[in-house]
């Protein structure tokens, strides 16, 4: 079954553009990446499929429910967390957690327990005195612990120190075995690459392209690092040069006969050949480059 559904998605704001005929399916049990800078339309997109704002044309499901007639029954079954979230300041974090579980009728105290313990969250301090990493964590606990769905996550790991992020990670893995389904938005292409089995990048509102993170990867370009030379060969279908100390590297999308004759009559001590990470992807459909 699709978790997530849209076909042509468009808002706009009067004459400024938030996201332009996006045409995306996220499977259930997934756990996707939605990749973009600040202001590519990510959060427009996370609202709308959520039925919070109504979009200028074209459809969203969730689960099969149209998310602006079925928006009470979508948000059930969701777990979200904003970009930012704000709280009362006077409360106990306990109590914004018992508020939230109580909105959805629900008894979550035992879980919301668990999630503050793996977090290192202290649920009997008030939110005025507050990190804005531990007030990160209890929009997590919120978004967790009623166990929903789905899980629409907006920029979650912004503020969390690095064991954190881990555990948070750990947590939404269990999750997704689970049968749960992740849909996280994200600028952090290193935690995409590792915790994302689809991704989707977007740009100015449009959506570039959509495919498992391996095969997003697999562009027909190399990274090559070349060790005891300054400066690379001379052959068609090298870019990116990048040099330093007594080492150059590049990507390459040429024929490998070329790189190997080429790279043979150099005094090389040693070389690498690898695929280009997710952010070198992402960078060359932002430049607008063939990889």
């Amino acid at each position: 079954m699709r978790a997530i559904s849209t076909e042509g998605l468009t808002k706009y704001y009067g004459k400024h553009r938030g996201i332009i005929d996006v045409n995306l399916t996220v499977e259930e049990g997934d756990f996707f990446g939605f990749i973009g800078p600040n202001g590519a339309g990510k959060s427009t997109m996370i609202r709308t499929l959520l039925g919070l704002i109504a979009p200028s044309g074209g459809s969203a499901e969730v689960f099969g429910k149209n998310a602006g007639k079925k928006k009470i029954e979508i948000l059930a079954e969701v777990g979200y967390l904003p970009s930012e979230a704000a709280f009362y300041n006077g409360l106990k974090v306990r109590d914004i957690l018992r508020f939230s579980a109580d909105f959805r009728k629900q008894d979550c105290h035992a879980e919301a327990e668990r999630l503050c313990e793996r977090l290192g969250l202290d649920p009997s301090r008030k939110i005025r005195e507050l990190s804005l990493g531990n007030r990160k964590k209890v929009g997590i606990v919120c978004a967790l612990q009623h166990r929903p769905r789905l899980y629409v996550l907006d920029e979650p790991t912004s503020g969390l120190d690095p064991l954190v992020q881990r555990e948070f990670y750990a947590i939404l893995a269990e999750r997704c075995r689970e049968g749960a389904t992740v849909f996280l938005s994200s600028h952090v292409l290193s935690e995409v690459q590792r915790y994302c089995r689809h991704a989707a990048i977007i740009r100015d509102g449009r959506l570039l392209v959509c495919d498992s993170v391996e095969n997003l990867g697999h562009t027909g370009a190399k990274r090559v690092t070349l060790y005891g030379v300054s400066r690379a060969p001379l052959l068609e279908g090298i870019r990116d040069v990048k040099t330093g100390g007594e080492a150059v590297s590049f990507l390459y999308n040429g024929a490998p006969g070329g790189l190997l004759q080429a790279v043979a009559a150099l005094p090389l001590t040693d070389f690498t050949v690898a695929e280009p990470d997710l952010e070198e992807v992402f960078m060359h459909y932002y430049s607008g480059e063939e990889m």
